[in-house]
């Protein structure tokens, strides 16, 4: 259980690093990329945000509900990449995004491999909000459901034609870290593309 609560941090913190080195990538020249991408390759914990099969979507949305309130993340703006991983030796996939102005990201993973008609159960996720410097709100994955029963990701369409990925999940995230902390559902879809 122990081993299961590391793996879901480390690849919410993954996903978290993913989202926030391809959103600096939308806001700056392409010498600032550069010298990013070379910093990041220096930290092997980070190594994996430059491997194949990781994307930044070039363009379409991300929507997920939560409560009474609908976000959407658009990569015209946004920053929203698909991620490909391996975390010891487990694989893993995910959906990153953070908005252009810094006070929103999310984040959610899957074990296994992305493709095409695939339908996993979600491992890893993350959402938080930050409306100023000082104060944060972060839900994370519900750390007490049993395996299978923290949600579904489900990829109609990955990597055809001009898709990056097309698909709908849902997930339950909690913003304590006690039994009784209480959790919200966050359901939503993607359609993304990619040059």
């Amino acid at each position: 259980m122990i081993s299961k609560r590391f793996s879901n941090w480390c690849i919410c913190l993954v996903l978290l690093f993913a989202v926030m080195a391809t959103a600096c990538q939308k806001d700056t020249g392409e010498e600032q990329v550069d010298q990013k991408k070379a910093l990041l390759r220096a930290d092997s914990a980070l190594n994996a945000l430059t491997a194949p099969g990781n994307f930044l979507a070039t363009a379409g949305t991300l929507t997920f509900k939560v409560q009474d309130s609908t976000y959407t993340f658009d990569a015209a703006s946004d920053s929203i990449a698909f991620v490909n991983m391996t975390i010891d030796d487990d694989r893993y996939f995910g959906i990153t995004a953070i908005n252009k102005a810094h006070t929103m990201s999310f984040g959610i993973s899957s074990k296994g491999y992305a493709a095409s008609k695939a339908k996993k159960a979600i491992a890893g996720g993350q959402l938080l909000f930050r409306p100023d410097a000082i104060h944060t709100d972060q839900y994370t994955l519900t750390r007490y459901a049993e395996a299978g029963d923290a949600g579904k990701i489900k990829l109609s369409v990955y990597r055809q034609k001009d898709v990056l990925a097309k698909g709908t999940f849902f997930t339950f995230l909690s913003k304590g870290d006690s039994v009784n902390a209480p959790f919200i559902k966050v359901q939503g879809s993607f359609a993304l593309k990619m040059k």
